[in-house]
């Protein structure tokens, strides 16, 4: 129902759980249909060919560097030349609850200000020149209004955010300011909920 709901692309991804056998399960899902499928990669082990982009996130705000750009150096020295850097977009990661699971996993540093994730946005955007700067408060509802103050600041880096959307309101609410809304949990609890979500983001 997801694939032909009319949303832009499926991302596969997760902060644990991901495995080959569950990657591989998703994808021959999602390629019986025609939308665009995305890996979002957070273990190396887990990558596989076949799908048609692989988002890499930077925890920017992590206190390791292991998630910073440890563990995408150690890839690089293992499939570097093989990969195919048409289908690779980097996106640096703001994680904003401490709660979640990739906080946890990344040890990132939550408790910070509204100019402290405006400077991780022009990090991103102006140091380091990537396509994505992700606002992650997974699990949770984030602000709106931190929202709208970050994407002014974007130049060229598109802003994806992600967390605690419930409903379609949610979805149209952060759709005036995000690029991109990216739509999880509700998927498995209301998937009816989840279908008007994307009806709500492109205004129908």
């Amino acid at each position: 129902m997801i694939c032909e709901s009319g949303t832009d692309a499926v991302i596969v991804g997760g902060s644990d759980g991901v495995t080959i056998d569950n990657v591989l399960h998703m994808l021959v899902s999602i390629r019986r249909y025609a939308v665009p499928c995305v890996l979002e990669v957070s273990d190396v082990e887990a990558i596989t060919p076949g799908f048609d982009f692989y988002y890499i996130p930077s925890v920017l705000n992590s206190r390791k560097v292991e998630w910073v750009t440890g563990v995408h150096h150690e890839a690089l020295k293992e499939f570097g030349d093989i990969m195919d850097w048409d289908e690779i977009f980097m996106e640096g990661y703001c994680v904003l609850n401490p709660e979640a699971k990739v906080a946890q996993l990344t040890d990132a540093k939550c408790d910070v200000t509204e100019d402290d994730v405006i400077a991780y946005a022009r990090l991103a955007d102006k140091l380091l020149r990537l396509p994505i700067f992700y606002l992650e408060y997974s699990g949770t509802y984030g602000d709106v209004e931190l929202v709208k103050n970050v994407k002014a600041q974007l130049k060229q880096a598109k802003l994806y955010y992600g967390g605690g959307i419930s409903n379609a309101e949610q979805a149209k609410e952060m759709a005036q300011h995000a690029d991109t809304v990216v739509v999880g949990n509700i998927i498995y609890d209301d998937i009816k909920a989840a279908l008007k979500t994307v009806k709500a983001v492109k205004g129908e």
